[in-house]
């Protein structure tokens, strides 16, 4: 039990003693857990874009086959170089913002503020997100467009399928995009969505004390 829930336990026994309390004990403390999550989701975010620079320079430079695929696929290919770049660019710009949030919250004197600075946060997190999302789908739907169309052997295979089995590759590659969306969903549920709950709290505490 933190200094936060032994507070709130003294507020059950006596609500009034408690909202004297308040302002000198429990503002500082949310001020500093609020702080600490954002600087928290700030270095996950960088950790996710190490991690995801890693997963894809790692394989290029240790198989061969594996560069030369990805060497026929990005060779005077604009789109894909400009949307591998665009992801880059979100990432680091989402790295920036949970910065700035983490910079601002250090600083902030007021309940009033620190609430707009945990709903910014909120939104920065729920908009990458569903970036996220949505360019797991894209890219799901353009890496098999473009692994059809650039691998011979796949290509080939495709070709001779019939109307049937058409069908049934284009049913098991929906299905298949389906769940690794999923997957990616539950990631940052479970990566976000803990930090989120705890930033939630303090907001609801916040609004109390603003009451």
């Amino acid at each position: 039990m933190d200094e936060l829930d032994l507070l709130k336990k003294d507020w059950n026994k006596d609500k009034a003693e408690y909202k004297n309390f308040s302002d000198k004990d429990l503002y500082p403390m949310l001020h500093r857990k609020s702080s600490s999550i954002v600087k928290t989701l700030f270095y996950i975010s960088i950790a996710e874009l190490i991690f995801w620079i890693l997963i894809n320079t790692i394989p290029y430079f240790v198989s061969d086959d594996y560069k030369a695929k990805l060497d026929s696929i990005y060779d005077n290919d604009v789109f894909m170089v400009s949307l591998t770049v665009l992801s880059y660019l979100i990432i680091i710009l989402f790295i920036y913002l949970l910065y700035k949030s983490h910079k601002a919250i250090s600083v902030i004197d007021d309940a009033k503020t620190l609430m707009r600075k945990i709903l910014n946060t909120r939104k920065v997190i729920k908009w990458y997100v569903i970036y996220n999302l949505v360019m797991a789908f894209v890219s799901m739907i353009i890496g098999t467009f473009y692994g059809i169309n650039h691998d011979p052997e796949l290509s080939s295979h495709v070709a001779s399928f019939s109307r049937m089995q058409m069908f049934s590759f284009s049913a098991f590659m929906v299905i298949f995009i389906g769940i690794f969306v999923l997957i990616i969903w539950l990631f940052y549920r479970l990566l976000y969505g803990i930090l989120l709950k705890r930033l939630n709290k303090n907001y609801n505490e916040l609004r109390k004390l603003e009451v």
